[in-house]
């Protein structure tokens, strides 16, 4: 196949309108909400109710490691869908995924909430609850890497760090949303109720969340960038071999298929642990841990993920602006700086044992060391690799780190915590992970206005 031939088969990239580009950034928005909703919707739940419907039978401190061990498995999950689902998104374009990932999300969500449990069906309502996991997990792998790449490939270049970070808004949106609805039901029911049917209420509305998602993705249009391809023809990607046959030598086809790739996929894995690590503290581990050390009420950890979810309405597309006008490493350093700085101190608000010392620390904790990383993370690692692959190796970064940070992170806490009777591992851990993005922002080149057409990786 020569290049004419492969110019003259390549479909011609639709006119995108700002339409289209709303109805991408609503759709975008609205699936990682809905990711987001149904994962802290169940995390709040491994941290408030799981330990004594799944597991009643052993002391509270081990019901919240089981508790937590059983969110931590949905993210291995993820890691097979980010592969699955990231291959198919790069070879047959982006939006063709997304319908999928709605699907499994939304439905092993849904059941979940008519799960019967141990006290019904004994060892096997954990064993279900695991396996409707694992499902959620496999959609929700590519779920946010496709609403990332796809948003960013739609954005104007001037502006692609803004409209970026309604992909982490959209997390945040799903957040406050579940952590809302637990809220409410913490603050209306009693225990008997929430233990026997109140909890079941949120995962079952997710229902038609993933009805509403999935009908407005349908007429979304395909990515610019990826119809823009060099190496797609027919709306199909070429297949390696494809490629090293129509390449000549300095052609952009050359340059995609004959960089090593690696450098950049490393620097996005260290980009991604500091807000992967912060946020299974912050809003994860937490929450339990308080309601089950501290002397405060029960609805106070849930109260601060609620009002640091709304502060990141501003905090979110303020540090997307600041990624255009300054660059994304700049805002990286001062972000992870703060976190590294702070992190003691914020930890000492938080077991203060003052209801306005733990809203106060995990507001700022979740906007400064969670949510200001993600609006940044959108935008960075869909820069960093090229378009050949940029789903794949977006998608492995964001669950490698998911795997390694968010989901050992909570349960290694529980154990730390458990072991040294104390808070200070918390702290330890928020210095560490920041600490590594710190890094990772030190090595990455500035990727701000880059040509995502580019098969090649920027480094």
């Amino acid at each position: 196949m020569n290049d004419s031939v492969t110019a003259a088969q390549r479909t011609p990239s639709a006119e995108r309108t700002t339409r289209d580009l709303a109805r991408a950034a609503v759709s975008g928005w609205l699936g990682t909400a809905m990711e987001f909703m149904d994962f802290q919707l169940y995390s709040l739940a491994a941290a408030i109710v799981f330990n004594k419907i799944f597991f009643p039978d052993v002391s509270p401190a081990i019901g919240l490691i089981a508790a937590m061990a059983t969110y931590g498995v949905g993210y291995v999950a993820r890691l097979a869908g980010a592969v699955y689902f990231g291959r198919m998104g790069d070879r047959i374009g982006r939006k063709k995924v997304l319908y999928l990932t709605i699907l499994l999300m939304g439905a092993s969500t849904t059941l979940i909430g008519v799960l019967p449990t141990y006290g019904s069906i004994g060892i096997l309502a954990p064993m279900l609850l695991v396996a409707l996991r694992l499902v959620q997990g496999f959609g929700a792998g590519a779920e946010i890497a496709g609403a990332t790449v796809l948003l960013a490939e739609y954005a104007p270049v001037e502006r692609r760090g803004l409209v970026s970070s309604l992909v982490s808004l959209g997390t945040n949106s799903g957040t406050l949303a579940a952590s809302g609805l637990w809220a409410v039901l913490l603050a209306t029911l009693s225990e008997d109720q929430l233990l026997s049917w109140g909890w079941r209420l949120p995962f079952l509305l997710s229902f038609v969340l993933m009805l509403f998602a999935f009908w407005l993705r349908r007429g979304l249009k395909e990515s610019p960038v990826f119809e823009e391809r060099p190496d797609v023809v027919d709306g199909v990607a070429m297949a390696k071999e494809e490629v090293i046959a129509a390449a000549h030598e300095g052609d952009v086809l050359a340059a995609g298929i004959r960089q090593r790739k690696g450098k950049a996929f490393f620097l996005a894995l260290g980009l991604r642990f500091g807000q992967a690590g912060n946020s299974g503290l912050m809003q994860t581990f937490l929450v339990g841990y308080i309601a089950t050390n501290l002397a405060v009420g029960r609805s106070v950890p849930t109260d601060a993920i609620v009002y640091g979810s709304l502060l990141g309405f501003v905090t979110v597309p303020l540090v997307g602006q600041l990624g255009d006008r300054f660059g994304r490493r700049a805002l990286y350093l001062a972000l992870t700086a703060l976190t590294t700085v702070f992190a003691f101190p914020v930890m000492l608000l938080i077991t203060s044992g003052s209801s306005a010392g733990v809203m106060l620390g995990m507001v700022l904790g979740l906007n400064v060391g969670v949510l200001g990383l993600f609006s940044l993370e959108s935008v960075t690692m869909a820069e960093l690799f090229g378009s050949r692959t940029r789903f794949t190796q977006l998608a492995l970064a964001k669950e490698i780190g998911g795997i390694l940070a968010t989901a050992i992170g909570p349960v290694l806490a529980a154990t730390l915590t458990a072991v040294t009777g104390s808070w200070w591992p918390i702290a330890a851990m928020l210095v560490v992970y920041s600490l590594i993005t710190f890094v990772s922002a030190l090595l990455a080149p500035e990727t701000r206005g880059r040509d995502l057409v580019r098969l090649e990786d920027a480094v």
